[in-house]
């Protein structure tokens, strides 16, 4: 044998049994398995809710406008308070969206501004006005690129769980796994604005009716995202694009009792409520702003202000924040469900 040989088997010799006497040591104590999760930072301000998460439009603008802003705002919000995912209310690039999903404008105004860890969840996402210039379904096929990017057809619907223990196995005697949801129900509104697209917007209220009408009844919560409001006291009150929205929307939100109705388009924080069961919540202050105007009767709050909504969810209670670029809270409501 070599005498390098010898040294080392020597040496292995000695590791070995330096470690059997303090793995013995352990033989007859509890083992404890931890997960990485178990080991995460957890947010600083805790609730009861079920599920919480933020919502956002009108914001690509390669981090100008205060959209970067808002971006640390938003990282720093999810960090201190529970965050399940983000919403994306459409205009996602400005000017004109993009031409493919290789276009550099996901990287200038996407990844790398809403960079905080506590971003890096799912982004579900709708299409805007200005998305629809270039090509709109290369956002669809960014899904395929981008692990937080979730687009998968230009409409779509999602159920989300209101159990909080879902991922565990529940032991207390009495208690069971809840199965409520949320139903959350993803359009694409710019066709509604072309008389050409008629057979696009036939074929896609047909679908919004029958996702409606299908919801279980574990589903505590309906709502639907789009563009473009319904309502807003913004400088579209009058315009065509909002009053062509109600027209379309107004029965089947009614018919189907939808809660929200959750859009951009306007660049202002708003909660406006019309007749009927449907709340307008209007999230478009991402980047640019414009301005509102007081005295609307169908009006609870808007702000042109830099900012994002957050929202608070379990059966029983859905919770909406508005909150600006320095964190402060410049509403809140909270809707009850039977």
């Amino acid at each position: 044998m070599e005498r390098r040989d010898f040294v080392k088997n020597t040496a292995i010799a000695a590791l070995g049994a330096s470690l059997i006497g303090p793995a013995a040591a352990f033989a007859d104590e509890k083992v404890t398995y931890l997960d990485s999760k178990d080991l995460t930072l957890l947010p600083k301000v805790k609730d009861d809710f079920a599920l919480h998460f933020m919502a956002l439009g009108d914001w690509g603008r390669n981090g100008e406008y205060d959209q970067l802003e808002v971006a640390k705002q938003m990282g720093q919000w999810a960090t201190d308070h529970p965050n399940n995912f983000v919403i994306s209310c459409g205009d996602n690039f400005y000017p004109s969206g993009v031409v493919s999903e290789e276009d550099p404008l996901f990287n200038f105004s996407f990844e790398n501004i809403y960079t905080a860890h506590s971003l890096q969840c799912d982004w579900h996402i709708v299409v805007g006005n200005h998305d629809h210039h270039t090509d709109v379904d290369a956002q669809i096929r960014y899904s395929k690129i981008s692990r937080r990017w979730n687009m998968p057809a230009r409409y779509y619907s999602k159920e989300v769980s209101l159990n909080k223990d879902a991922d565990k196995e529940i032991k207390e005697p009495g208690k069971v796994k809840t199965k409520d949801k949320v139903l959350f129900v993803m359009m694409d509104t710019d066709p509604f604005q072309h008389e050409d697209q008629a057979d696009y917007v036939a074929k896609q209220m047909k679908w919004l009716n029958e996702t409606l009408a299908a919801a279980s009844a574990d589903v505590k919560w309906k709502i639907v995202v789009g563009h473009h409001p319904m309502y807003t006291v913004g400088p579209r009150i009058t315009n065509l694009e909002t009053l062509t929205m109600r027209k379309a929307l107004t029965k089947t939100f009614e018919d189907h009792k939808v809660d929200v109705y959750l859009s951009g388009h306007e660049h202002s924080l708003q909660h406006l409520k019309g007749e009927g069961h449907t709340n307008q919540i209007i999230s478009g202050a991402g980047s640019e702003l414009t301005k509102v105007t007081e005295g609307a009767a169908f009006s609870r709050f808007a702000a042109s202000a830099h900012g994002f909504m957050y929202f608070s969810v379990d059966s029983t209670r859905l919770n909406i924040k508005a909150v600006d670029l320095t964190g402060k809270v410049l509403y809140e409501t909270e809707l009850k469900n039977a």
